[in-house]
């Protein structure tokens, strides 16, 4: 179900359902787990404590909360996964909430040296114990 309001991520609802699975709470932000996983261990975390536009607006403590829920779960990601490279990305043009995608890339996997799809062509998605899998080894490694 749909609410009016316009951020998936304030609101909770099913846009947000459809794409993501929430893994947990952090001090600033929640984790969840993207869906597509063309990029095994994709993540993103979503300022939990208000709404926020721009990273700008969060206050300096915040902002330092933030930051560091990045590394931990950047950290985590890494360790359960062991990618080449980690890639951040900060966009939310078409949803305007401080948010930040985690995403684990590979050498010799989809768009490495490039910038990560946010959605691929081919889609992966997995079946529930797969995620249950993905999650439990980034919950472990938090």
């Amino acid at each position: 179900m749909t609410t009016d309001n316009p951020c998936m991520y304030c609101a909770k609802d099913q846009r947000l359902t459809d794409l993501m699975i929430e893994i947990c709470e952090l001090d600033a932000s929640i984790l969840y787990l993207f869906k597509e996983q063309t990029y095994k261990g994709r993540c993103v975390l979503a300022y939990k404590k208000e709404h926020k536009n721009e990273i700008f607006e969060l206050s300096e403590d915040e902002l330092v909360l933030f930051t560091k829920d990045i590394a931990k779960v950047a950290k985590a990601v890494s360790k359960a996964f062991n990618p080449g490279k980690i890639n951040y990305g900060a966009y939310g043009d078409k949803m305007p909430h401080v948010h930040f995608h985690i995403v684990p890339k590979h050498e010799n996997a989809p768009k490495w040296g490039s910038t990560f799809d946010m959605q691929p062509d081919e889609k992966i998605y997995l079946s529930e114990a797969e995620y249950a899998e993905v999650i439990n080894k980034i919950k472990g490694n938090l």
